[in-house]
């Protein structure tokens, strides 16, 4: 036993265990999640009218008297399990708003809608991918700090200069940092500025808008090479009381196109003064990309724009090399962090700009591993669709988690820890493996019988 490695030796141990047949069961329930929370405690369910118990759980019968529950990390990097649980919600949340569904109507698919992309402003110029050369010049002439204009050369998709500023004197690191602090802010305006063109151009006062119609949206961010981010959205237009109200006659594609690239244009948000930066105007970047969506087939198909959307869900900013998955607590951390050295300069950038009073709101520091960009990675409007927690509570439900009418339920938990020993991490990677085996099976049959 000692000859062998510590994983082996834990992993037999946790095997040897006489509750590790329960111990098991639990893991399975999670789908194998890498990194579960451990709770303690009970829960009792009453009958409201007698007090009678329903039902009683406790973990003093679980194996650690503990019980283990899913960690619900989105992001594939740190746990793949409940990655792929929370891509599946998000596909079913967009789809719905899409073709309806989730206590959605089935209409929804017959309204105005787009795919939308928003970008970043250039910065500065990078090396791009593709069979086209690579930022090409017919002359030779070289910025102020002796580097050349143009590359010339074909990069790969998956190259290493892809994404890198061509002089990293010249890219403004400092705008791209603000920029990414205020994204938020630019949605918002630009959301208020579709409204404000829709209500203008169908010749309504602007305050009138929310009487005669209502644009629904979901959205994604998207960390290209370059570490800046770019915006997919779907956007809805329905009646004023959502999904189940038709929109007015005057509300088409066209106009909804329209007021897209109108208000995706005109959007500026001015930072505040700064001594060290002055104020700068941010704005959306030149590239507007609007493609309508069809119910006849004509568009994008709408299964693939809620699947585009899902898998961009689960990305984190180190899989694209534009961050860390993880929060960053001194200046120390941006020198050891595992990136390029034009992200982290943007991290510098960010902790420099974090340490000005006139910024504090902004909280650069805190989020210097996302290049100062704060905010969710999916957003939707409140009449979208459904929500994640319905969506839980749907599968609660499925597996038998039923609530128990006209019952009172006390519950005291508190959290006990986190995490698996390395046999257990390993055993929790055999049950992710062995579910994803499954599913793969039982696709390839549902595909065999069509």
């Amino acid at each position: 036993m000692r000859q062998l490695p510590e994983t082996d030796r834990d992993a037999i141990r946790i095997a040897q265990d006489p509750q590790f047949a329960r111990w098991l069961a639990q893991i399975t329930a999670t789908g194998g999640c890498a990194h579960p929370i451990h709770l303690s405690g009970s829960t009792t369910s009453l009958d409201g009218t007698t007090g009678e118990i329903l039902h009683h759980y406790d973990t003093r019968d679980e194996p650690g008297e503990r019980l283990s529950v899913r960690c619900r990390n989105r992001r594939a990097t740190v746990c793949a399990p409940c990655s792929r649980l929370h891509a599946g919600d998000t596909f079913h949340l967009v789809r719905a708003g899409l073709i309806g569904g989730k206590n959605v109507p089935d209409a929804v698919r017959h309204r105005p809608r787009l795919f939308v992309t928003l970008t970043a402003p250039s910065f500065g110029p990078v090396h791009r991918a593709g069979d086209d050369r690579c930022q090409p010049r017919r002359d030779r002439t070289s910025c102020e700090h002796g580097r050349p204009f143009g590359c010339g050369a074909v990069h790969d998709t998956d190259g290493s200069l892809v994404g890198q500023p061509l002089c990293p004197d010249c890219y403004d690191y400092t705008a791209h940092a603000l920029w990414h602090a205020h994204a938020g802010m630019l949605w918002d305006r630009f959301v208020i500025g579709v409204r404000r063109h829709l209500a203008s151009s169908a010749g309504l006062v602007q305050s009138r808008f929310a009487e005669r119609a209502r644009l629904s949206f979901a959205r994604v961010a998207e960390y290209q090479r370059r570490g800046a981010v770019h915006v997919h959205a779907v956007v809805r237009l329905d009646g004023p009381d959502g999904p189940t109200d038709e929109p007015p006659a005057w509300g088409t594609i066209a106009r909804l196109t329209d007021a897209v690239r109108a208000s995706a244009s005109r959007v500026v948000v001015r930072t505040l003064h700064s001594p060290a930066v002055g104020e700068l105007a941010l704005r959306w970047g030149t590239q507007v990309d609007t493609r309508p969506l069809r119910a006849d087939g004509l568009g994008p198909d709408d299964d693939a724009v809620a699947a585009y959307v899902a898998k961009y869900v689960t990305k984190g900013a180190s899989e694209i090399g534009a961050g860390t998955d993880h929060k960053l607590t001194n200046w120390a951390d941006i020198a050891t962090a595992s990136v390029t050295d034009h992200v982290r300069s943007l991290m510098r950038v960010c902790w420099r700009l974090g340490g000005l009073p006139e910024y504090e709101p902004l909280h650069l520091r805190l989020w210097a591993h996302t290049l100062g960009y704060r905010g969710h990675i999916l957003t939707k409007s409140r009449a979208y669709s459904t929500t994640y927690a319905a969506l839980r509570a749907e599968r609660a439900a499925y597996v038998g988690e039923t609530k128990i009418p006209d019952a009172v339920t006390d519950r005291q938990w508190h959290y006990v820890g986190s995490g698996h020993t390395p046999g257990a991490a390993l055993m929790a990677f055999g049950v992710f493996d062995d579910l994803a085996m499954n599913r793969e099976i039982v696709r390839e049959e549902r595909e065999a019988s069509r």
